[in-house]
């Protein structure tokens, strides 16, 4: 009854989680990408699922795969344990996998649960040990280096007490060969011969001396630390970066197809130059709008939904910095904070609805201006460097565009050579400042010359 109310509880929370961040994600405007459901299940099963695009870094590729493997694969583990814990029963799989095929099977998952182990151990040094500089930028101090350390200890303590559940299990199905002595052990006698733990064999040493009533209270304590600790895992999970591991699938799965140097035009824009041009005629009833149409984006209500998407689905490994040729000249552009911000601040309104409930009004704070600077947004070169190599098929660089859309047209703040390059474009049709009759008139020359 406790196990039972505990996972009712974790799925209640969980739940609600869910509804807040799909709300959160909702505050964008809408977005309707490229209609190819094959081509978007092949990019999920590649990049979400086959983790293809880490691999770009095959030694930290290999480890971050086998902590991901070994996380979906223990899951058919945790699936037993929560059926007993529902059931009564102990290893309700072993006898209808049958001795031969639960012993390879529990020998896989206690290898995979060593390699998680080792790898949480081997990331947690890079972090505070070697200080990977990717791993050491300013956006990362505070709540993000914390929230990774967090996560890495919670995965290695979660790996001992299951190692110490299995340890304990072997010495007590041991002891179950002997009912008579052993009564207390009755519960835990699997098959004729004790299942033999690949990696938790190393740890029975440390509790062969202990009374089977001991052994079955450790054993028991192990258990319930384990579970609940999963339990809590996944609760912390819809509040850590590590919500990719859920999110990753649908945010791959809804990538912007068209190529990545093409960038999507504003249909006012658009359709007001093809009006200039003859291309379109005006709208008869044009300026009798009620609402001024607005231009990119200056708060996370401006973006589309599928750019807070890939906010909650950022892994902050910080990848798309790394390659930033902005960030590498010292500039103070950094695209995992521009998309850690746009998180920052969807939980921000999220948070003040649920505070606020019907009375909710929108406070005086924006993307622009209070998270995001001019200065960042300037720096960047639109070269999408930063789009090709996040793991996740994250786009760092449209609210980095939307926004500064909002600050070219809407605040007309650009620095004065981009002021003079718009009013050539403007006047000349090209960035250049001579009338097009001219741009030409190097080739004639050129032609003339030959003659």
């Amino acid at each position: 009854m406790l196990f039972v109310t505990a996972l009712l509880v974790t799925a209640g929370i969980i739940f609600s989680r869910y509804k807040y961040i799909r709300r959160n994600i909702e505050l964008g405007k809408s977005w309707k990408g490229e209609h190819n459901p094959a081509e978007r299940l092949r990019l999920m099963i590649l990049i979400a699922f086959g983790q293809k695009k880490m691999f770009a870094r095959p030694a930290i590729g290999i480890m971050h795969f086998i902590v991901y493997a070994g996380f979906l694969l223990i899951n058919i583990e945790v699936l037993e344990i929560v059926i007993d814990g529902i059931s009564g029963h102990h290893r309700i799989f072993a006898p209808l996998l049958g001795a031969t095929i639960y012993q390879i099977l529990v020998g896989f998952f206690e290898l995979m649960a060593l390699g998680v182990l080792t790898m949480c151990v081997i990331f947690l040094i890079r972090r505070n040990i070697v200080k990977v500089e990717r791993f050491d930028k300013p956006e990362m101090k505070g709540w993000g280096h914390l929230d990774a350390n967090i996560i890495l200890v919670f995965e290695i303590v979660l790996m001992f007490f299951l190692f110490t559940m299995n340890a304990t299990d072997s010495i007590l199905q041991e002891r179950a060969m002997d009912l008579v002595t052993n009564i207390d052990a009755a519960h835990y006698k699997t098959f004729d011969t004790p299942v033999y733990f690949l990696v938790s064999q190393v740890l029975t040493p440390l509790y062969d001396g202990l009374t089977t009533t001991q052994l079955v209270l450790l054993e028991r304590a192990a258990w319930w630390f384990h579970i609940v600790g999963i339990m809590i895992f996944a609760i912390y999970v819809t509040y850590s970066k590590h919500l990719h591991i859920f999110l990753a699938f649908p945010n791959v799965y809804f990538t912007r197809l068209a190529p990545k140097g093409e960038m999507n035009n504003m249909p006012s824009i658009t359709k007001e130059v093809k009006i200039s041009m003859g291309m379109e005629e005006p709208d008869a009833d044009a300026g009798m709008e009620d609402e001024i149409p607005s231009f990119g984006a200056k708060d996370v209500t401006d973006l589309t939904w599928r750019n807070i998407l890939d906010a909650y689905t950022c892994t902050q490994c910080g990848r798309c910095t790394d390659v930033c040729p902005a960030n590498m000249t010292g500039k103070k552009l950094s695209p995992r904070k521009i998309v850690m911000n746009v998180r920052q601040r969807a939980d921000e309104i999220g948070q003040r609805m649920d505070e606020m409930g019907e009375y909710y009004k929108p406070d005086n704070k924006m993307l622009y201006g209070d998270y995001v600077t001019k200065e960042e947004l300037m720096a960047c070169t639109s070269c999408n460097a930063c789009v090709d190599a996040c793991p996740v098929n994250i786009s760092p660089l449209e609210p980095i565009l939307e926004m500064r859309r909002y600050v070219a047209m809407e605040e007309a703040d650009v620095p004065d050579a981009w002021k003079a390059m718009l009013t050539s474009v403007g006047n000349n049709g090209a960035p250049w400042a001579f009338a097009p009759t001219e741009r030409f008139k190097w080739a004639d020359e050129m032609k003339n010359s030959d003659k």
